[in-house]
């Protein structure tokens, strides 16, 4: 297997198509909720501007409507870099920047503010912004629990923010070729869907070292445990990789990070699989030692109410052991090149594997002939920034709206639920629990917030 791809090439890939976007005239049909827009642009913050938030703020750094007027990062050099970015862009000093996040929020003329923190921030920082009706871009993944998703989800939808998750595969042509010919019946009727994606990582040191220059560790832990620092922790060093991706106080590790993508393309394939009670089985290798102690491998099962599973594995990532879980090499014969992430529909009449750069089918021509008369073409979006934009101005959904958002991100905490309880699970999607499961249930709480970080 391939280590994972390189998120910042895919943002420059995508980039390409956003400067054309960005020269194209926009029918303004609503007003800005910013107070001083000039020249009616969207007047934006970014909140986390390390190497992926930096990369997502170029996206909107490159649309004519948008000006970035605020920078928010706990880490100093991070916020240095993203001001020469946005300054180098622009031609002059007139961002401002600030450690904390809610300085942001506390500014009437910002419309919209893209959050690329660290995951245990996610949801705090996505909360207070939709309190204070900031539209929003949203890396993924989302909460650290359901009822975090599922509080965000109700501030947005009763502040009616325009929300867009970082699922960014669904601007990309692969992915909606894909998902248009499943939904339309191409492949016959859905029998299975085959998701992987690079797992997490093992390892990590634990030697409590010196905090980085620079970095305000308190707020950057924010409502974390408190731990000291160690080793790689933060960023990547030369003798640790970054530990926080792989760690449970702060994420879920890939299962999630990486995951979400490819279940996302799953739910948009088959929305319909939350329409009635789910059943999940997982097994799973965690870590004991080390600072990383999320999935290093993983295989769970959904079986949906009308018949169609889903089988979700992680590929290697330093987790070197070959088994059921991570022997890829039925996936290998039946769809041929296999990354290390994917998303496969299976039909009676067929099949459709697509990941970041092809998209392949059999029969070919279930790809490749364009829409049919007949058929129902998919909600299209050709830049995941410059859609957001739109949308902002129409108040119509984005691509990837709150609802979904959280459906995508519910796939992986039960993935993830599944792996650590080690029996089978039943989710009823329309009460969003487990069902005669209190056990479960209560894993889908809010985890305790430190002081004085809790959600407000």
């Amino acid at each position: 297997m391939k280590s994972p791809m390189n998120r910042r090439r895919f943002i420059r890939q995508n980039l390409m198509l956003a400067t054309a976007a960005s020269a194209l005239p926009q029918i303004i049909t609503f007003p800005l909720r910013g107070q001083n827009a000039p020249l009616n642009k969207v007047q934006m913050a970014c909140i986390g501007v390390g190497p992926q938030g930096r990369g997502v703020m170029s996206g909107f750094l490159a649309q004519s409507d948008v000006r970035v007027v605020m920078l928010a990062d706990p880490y100093q050099p991070n916020l240095d870099a993203a001001v020469q970015q946005v300054n180098g862009h622009y031609k002059d000093n007139a961002v401002q920047t600030t450690p904390d996040y809610r300085a942001v929020l506390e500014r009437k003329d910002i419309d919209a503010v893209s959050i690329a923190t660290p995951d245990h921030w996610h949801v705090p920082v996505a909360l207070a912004a939709a309190k204070a009706k900031k539209d929003m871009y949203l890396e993924k993944p989302m909460g650290l629990s359901i009822k975090e998703d599922q509080l965000l989800r109700r501030w947005c939808q009763k502040n009616k923010v325009i929300f867009q998750f970082g699922t960014q595969q669904r601007s990309s042509r692969e992915f909606h070729t894909a998902v248009q010919a499943v939904r339309n019946g191409r492949i016959g009727r859905l029998k299975q869907i085959n998701v992987w994606c690079a797992a997490s990582r093992p390892g990590g040191s634990t030697e409590v070292v010196p905090v980085p220059p620079g970095l305000n560790y308190d707020l950057w832990l924010g409502p974390a445990p408190f731990t000291p620092y160690t080793e790689g922790k933060v960023f990547d060093t030369p003798k640790s990789h970054k530990t926080w991706w792989f760690n449970y106080d702060y994420a879920l590790g890939f299962i999630a990070g990486w995951g979400v993508h490819p279940l996302d393309i799953a739910y948009w394939g088959m929305p319909e699989m939350m329409s009635g009670p789910v059943a999940i089985e997982g097994r799973g290798v965690i870590p004991t030692t080390g600072a990383c102690n999320t999935a290093v491998a993983w295989e769970v099962w959904f079986t949906f109410a009308n018949g169609v599973k889903l089988r979700y594995r992680g590929t290697k990532n330093g987790y070197h052991e070959t088994n059921a879980m991570t022997d890829f090499s039925d996936w290998q014969q039946r769809y041929g090149k296999i990354t290390d992430h994917g998303t496969a529909f299976e039909g009676e009449e067929g099949w459709v594997h697509v990941y970041r750069g092809g998209v392949f089918s059999q029969p070919e021509n279930v790809v490749q002939e364009p829409l049919r008369p007949q058929e129902t073409p998919l909600y299209r979006s050709t830049h995941h920034q410059r859609n957001l934009i739109e949308c902002i101005r129409s108040r119509q959904p984005a691509i990837c709206p709150i609802e979904d958002a959280v459906q995508a991100d519910v796939l992986c905490h039960l993935s993830d639920l599944a792996v650590r309880l080690k029996r089978q699970l039943i989710w009823d999607p329309k009460k969003e629990q487990f069902v005669k499961d209190a056990e479960a249930n209560r894993h889908l709480q809010i985890r305790s917030k430190r002081k004085p970080y809790q959600f407000a």
